[in-house]
């Protein structure tokens, strides 16, 4: 073999692409520092919504240390009383996270049965094409803006329910529950469907070997087999909820109390998120009152971080007996 014969077979192609079988070690360096700077870029992009994480984690608590540093530390979750330009002051936030507590327990009462019942609906009994139109169609209400879901709160729901209901006042905590129901479905029905249509045909199919029908087989197999990707959903939206802040700041009515009797929600309600945008914008910078916004906010992005790291255990979960079944 003549070495014009052998370099040209080195250069021959293979399955009709033009990358040569055998490469030089220039080409080989080549690709080896593409590779490596490939690699770095990607991993810098992914560095960087974590480090801003952590920059947002560090902001909030070096604003919030110096109020537990206080003498009312004690007060945050114990008092009811927020009344932050009296004399003395007085920062009780207890009012405001039962608050919180209110419209999100409010929202999923209403969320998570609806969001249930259609993720089954779009995963074992619409056709699989009105189902590819059918889910858009609902995760789109994740893409109006929360302020338009205030306006149409204030506006049309709370007049209604004053006309029809004899509230004394359409801006309650049943108001912001419902909007954030709405808001929350979309969530919930996206992960529950996934979740669902992960649990996979053959379980499905086992089922109705053995004799159950469609209602039976989802009721006692396929909903049972998904427990964990739909409880992740419900921790989702629920979080949605928690940190919604122009609904709950629109809706609520902003009063600063628990309601009396403690399952009237006809009364207004204040959250922790319409609080700290209500306020923020009037504090003077460095001052206890500044502070004490910021406790609150730590106070809330601990309880969504919690939130989300169920969230994810239960996804990991459900993926690993989604994998454990196919098996």
């Amino acid at each position: 073999m003549t070495p014009t014969t052998a370099a040209a077979k080195r250069r021959a192609t293979a399955a009709g692409f033009d990358r040569p079988l055998l490469l030089s070690a220039r080409q080989d360096l080549g690709g080896w520092v593409l590779r490596g700077v490939g690699r770095s870029l990607l991993l810098g992009i992914a560095l960087t919504s974590v480090l801003a994480v952590a920059m947002i984690f560090v902001f909030i608590v070096k604003e919030a240390l110096p109020f537990f540093t206080g003498e009312r530390t004690g007060e945050l979750l114990t008092s009811t009383s927020w009344y932050p330009k009296a004399e003395p002051p007085v920062f009780g936030a207890l009012a405001m996270v039962l608050g919180s507590v209110y419209v999100t327990a409010g929202a999923l009462v209403l969320a998570v049965p609806v969001g249930l019942l259609a993720a089954v609906f779009l995963s074992d009994i619409v056709p699989f094409r009105l189902r590819q139109m059918i889910k858009p169609a609902i995760e789109l209400l994740a893409a109006i803006p929360s302020v338009a879901y205030g306006f149409f709160a204030v506006l049309v729901l709370a007049p209604w329910m004053q006309e029809h209901l004899s509230l004394p006042t359409g801006t309650n905590a049943l108001n912001a529950s419902v909007i954030l129901a709405v808001m929350a479905v979309p969530t919930i029905v996206s992960i529950a469907e996934d979740a669902l249509t992960a649990v996979g045909r053959e379980v499905r199919e086992g089922a109705y070997a053995l004799g159950a029908t469609r209602a039976e087989a989802i009721v006692t197999v396929v909903v049972p087999a998904a427990r964990n990707g739909i409880f992740a959903a419900v921790v989702l939206g629920m979080m949605r909820a928690v940190g919604e802040t122009m609904v709950v700041w629109m809706a609520s009515g902003n009063a600063s109390q628990v309601p009396s009797p403690w399952w009237d929600l006809s009364q207004s309600v204040r959250t922790m998120t319409a609080t700290i945008a209500g306020e923020m914008g009037e504090t003077v910078k460095g001052s206890v009152h500044y502070h004490g916004l910021f406790a609150i906010g730590l106070l809330l992005l601990a309880i969504t971080f919690g939130l989300n790291i169920v969230s994810e255990l239960l996804l990991v979960r459900g993926r690993r007996a989604a994998k454990g079944g196919a098996k």
